[in-house]
């Protein structure tokens, strides 16, 4: 008997070392900030399990606006932040909380609204004109009002066409929400709303919604990735969290994201080496 528990205990020991290395791989992972769009698109279902396949690491994203993703840097809650904010994430490079931002990827701005129209804005490029014909209108604007990435253009695009807009105005309606959801309400509300053309793209419940504005070069719409800075956080994973940045801008991280789709109409256009 005790010659065959010791057999037994021996083989136990031995496949739990064997096993062990793979059961360290599958613990490895990492929390990233990020902006609704890259999860409400579709992109990181898409090329997360490819990156883990590769890798052993498993990604857990926070999906916020790009505002509150940075603040979750800020205080050290996550390994990496993957936004759509250049000047805000300038800052955060400059404050210390990263030490160097990476360029991914691309793509634009959109502004969406009803078939009818009823600004006139349908046909044109300039997204300045646009913005004030929808105010002199006031033709209900449905605004995410969140801090991201894509309120932050917004607002922008507000300030450069001369419009002061608060949610005290009748027609100007603030959300809070992520890009989905509000898109949920700009179509039940036939509103007008700028998006991001990754989140459009995916969006099912559009109703009466369309493109009524695109190509102006103000809609370009850059993505970064910074690595939280580890000196000030020692809890951040600094090798698993930087093996992310490096494999989203190697080429096989480039090629996946390019080769992501949605009815043959590719979202995110790679540009981590241009």
């Amino acid at each position: 008997m005790k010659k065959l528990l010791s057999t037994l205990f021996s083989s136990i020991l031995i496949a739990a070392t064997l096993a062990s290395p793979i059961a360290l791989a599958q613990e490895k992972s990492i929390v990233v900030s990020s902006t609704t769009s890259t999860e409400q698109s579709g992109l990181f279902g898409y090329i997360l399990p490819i990156f883990k396949m590769k890798s052993g690491i498993d990604v857990k994203v926070v999906a916020v606006g790009t505002g509150q993703a940075l603040d979750i840097g800020r205080r050290g809650d996550a390994d990496v932040v993957f936004v759509h904010d250049k000047p805000a994430e300038e800052i955060f490079v400059k404050e210390g909380y990263s030490t160097k931002r990476y360029e991914v990827m691309y793509n634009d701005f959109i502004l969406i609204g009803p078939k009818s129209d009823p600004a006139k804005v349908g046909g044109g490029k300039d997204i300045q004109a646009a913005f004030q014909k929808i105010a002199a209108a006031q033709a209900p604007f449905i605004s995410r009002g969140d801090k991201s990435g894509t309120n932050a253009a917004e607002l922008r695009y507000w300030k450069d066409a001369g419009i002061a807009v608060t949610p005290n105005q009748s027609w100007y309606k603030e959300t809070g929400s992520g890009m989905g959801p509000a898109l949920n309400t700009a179509s039940a509300m036939n509103g007008y709303i700028l998006a991001d053309r990754g989140t459009w793209l995916s969006f099912k419940n559009r109703g009466d919604l369309v493109i009524l504005v695109q190509g102006d070069p103000k809609l370009f719409n850059q993505y970064g990735v910074m690595l939280v800075n580890p000196a000030k956080f020692p809890n951040v994973k600094k090798v698993d969290g930087q093996a992310f940045i490096d494999w989203l801008i190697s080429k096989n991280g480039q090629d996946v994201i390019a080769s992501y789709k949605i009815n043959g109409e590719q979202l995110f256009f790679p540009n981590a080496t241009k």
